[in-house]
């Protein structure tokens, strides 16, 4: 009797990963990756994310076999991408960024060659399962140029999916795609992590990421710099907002010793504070010592919006960037 391979730890791991992209008479070289370290949980929901240039998709790239890395190690499922290459990858299902379909096969179709090129035998096949799933069964027959921009993109889901890979890769998924699109995807992205599978994502809905993710690692300048449960990265901002309704609109924004304010609608303002040194009674007696009637005041926690900022950019008041 054959045993079943004990399941690996860890999805994916990553060890001193290096990429240098080759310069030219008009460039010099370009180091995209400093030595980057990963480890990415089996089983997990695993948000990736960095702004533009940051080197997030170096990785993803080298991870699926797309770009040579220069230096360090990369294992997926346990198996080595430079000396199980083959197996390795047959551990992976990657959904790129562009939308990639040829326009002359139905869905089906698509699926079937695909499945094809995994060495999928036709009677193990999921191609109706997978239209199923994500929506396409009413256009499994129509030609693939006939489909909404969105339908293209959960099709390239459903393509991913094809040979039933443990680790899945979603590279800005849910770009150009409407609410209740994304509704569905997310629903069935859902129900494959708790099956097993293991989800990465990058996205620039950091809201997204937040709400999917049970661990975020932020990339940026080709490093690193933060790889936490989700809820512990929340937690690395000790800061905290009071946001106050005075009784009498203000039009001019209060001075207040020690914290800083800001406009809000309709005559509200919030006013920013440091949980490690003063609390919210504290700033409510400030307000009060302004000479600011209180009509009401509720609180706000950072989000990781404002962790991304803090951690990329140094200044969590800047504007949000676009992702990579």
């Amino acid at each position: 009797m054959t045993e079943t391979p004990a399941l690996p730890v860890n999805a994916i791991e990553v060890r001193g990963l290096k990429k240098t992209y080759a310069g030219n008479k008009k460039s010099p070289p370009k180091t995209a990756l400093r030595g980057v370290d990963l480890t990415v949980p089996r089983g997990s929901m695993f948000g990736l994310l960095g702004p533009n240039g940051a080197g997030k998709s170096t990785l993803i790239n080298i991870i699926a076999g797309v770009v040579n890395k220069s230096e360090g190690t990369v294992r997926i499922w346990d198996r080595d991408i430079d000396h199980e290459a083959r197996d390795a990858r047959s551990a992976l299902g990657v959904v790129p960024q562009e939308i990639v379909a040829d326009v002359f096969f139905t869905p089906r179709e698509a699926l079937e060659v695909q499945a094809g090129f995994y060495g999928v035998p036709a009677d193990e096949r999921r191609s109706d399962e997978l239209l199923a799933a994500l929506g396409l069964s009413d256009k499994a027959n129509a030609y693939v140029r006939a489909l909404s921009g969105g339908m293209k993109r959960r099709l390239m889901v459903a393509k991913a999916l094809v040979h039933n890979p443990p680790v899945l890769i979603l590279d800005e998924p849910t770009a150009g795609v409407d609410v209740e699109l994304r509704r569905q995807l997310w629903d069935y992205v859902r129900k494959i992590n708790e099956e097993g599978v293991t989800v990465i994502l990058t996205t620039h809905y950091l809201e997204e990421a937040q709400e999917l993710c049970d661990t975020i690692a932020i990339i940026n300048r080709g490093e690193v710099v933060a790889c936490e449960p989700t809820r512990t990265l929340l937690k690395r901002l000790d800061t905290r907002n009071v946001v106050v309704t005075p009784e009498t609109p203000q039009d001019v924004l209060p001075t207040l010793n020690g914290f800083t304010v800001g406009a809000r609608p309709h005559g509200a303002f919030v006013v920013t504070y440091r949980t490690g040194e003063s609390s919210v009674e504290q700033v409510l007696a400030a307000v009060r010592a302004a000479g600011v009637t209180i009509k009401d005041i509720a609180t706000e926690d950072p989000d990781l919006e404002d962790v991304f900022l803090a951690m990329t950019y140094g200044d969590a008041s800047r504007p949000s960037p676009t992702q990579d």
